[in-house]
């Protein structure tokens, strides 16, 4: 079994940021023979570790640190009055959650969203074996949190890990022709409101970049904790404003 003490990691070479145009990214990788346990990837977690499939990365970048790991504590958060009206929103949602899989019906949405938000990044385009290696192939204890409206019909999918210390956001898609509904925030306010209801802890998010328009919803969650030099620190209200 490996422990943080014998994990080894890889730096990629340099390529292109997805998030910040004209820039280059390095990535850091834990050995992906690692045997990683639910404690091993808490750490991790609490490191600024995210998970991609069966790869667990973070940022490595030499001369930029603009990609930020933060955290929502569940018990602490509040929602804003914007926050609310897209709850109330979409109060005519169901949400099941199930283990992670492969089926047309999700695989058409996956699909359709990608095509739509992301067919000028190396997303596109989606298949299903690019499906699969990105949400469905881990040894984690993952998720799918699939939202459907009052006929039934699958709308969006949240995507997460369970964590020791809460749970991890890993990925969310939705019907773009139901923009509207805000289901990448309702998403994120459901994760919390079943933190709250079931044992607490924090909703990691991933990486948030202030440059990054695509990111700044998530400077909308108060309070936000960032990762500092190894601590979890409050993110202030002005830093917050900054970004939107």
């Amino acid at each position: 079994m490996s422990t943080l003490q014998t994990l080894r990691f890889f730096a990629t070479p340099e390529h292109e940021c997805s998030y910040l145009d004209a820039e280059k990214a390095r990535t850091l990788f834990v050995d992906p023979q690692a045997d990683i346990d639910a404690d091993i990837y808490a750490q991790l977690a609490d490191m600024g570790f995210r998970r991609s499939g069966s790869h667990i990365y973070r940022p490595h970048c030499i001369q930029c640190d603009a990609c930020i790991s933060v955290r929502i504590p569940a018990y602490e958060f509040q929602m804003s009055k914007s926050q609310k009206r897209i709850w109330n929103k979409n109060r005519d949602l169901t949400v099941e959650s199930i283990a992670p899989r492969l089926t047309d019906e999700i695989y058409k949405l996956y699909e359709r969203y990608i095509t739509d938000r992301h067919a000028d990044g190396d997303m596109y385009p989606p298949s299903p074996g690019q499906f699969c290696g990105f949400l469905t192939d881990s040894n984690q204890q993952s998720q799918f949190h699939l939202m459907r409206d009052a006929d039934n019909v699958l709308l969006g999918v949240a995507v997460s890990d369970t964590l020791q210390q809460g749970q991890s956001a890993v990925y969310t898609f939705y019907d773009p022709q139901h923009e509207h509904r805000s289901l990448g925030t309702f998403a994120v306010l459901w994760q919390l409101m079943q933190l709250r209801e079931q044992r607490g802890g924090y909703l990691y998010l991933g990486y948030w970049v202030k440059q990054c328009r695509k990111m700044s919803y998530k400077a909308r969650f108060y309070p936000l904790e960032r990762l500092e030099q190894g601590v979890w620190v409050r993110v202030g209200d002005t830093e917050r404003q900054e970004s939107f």
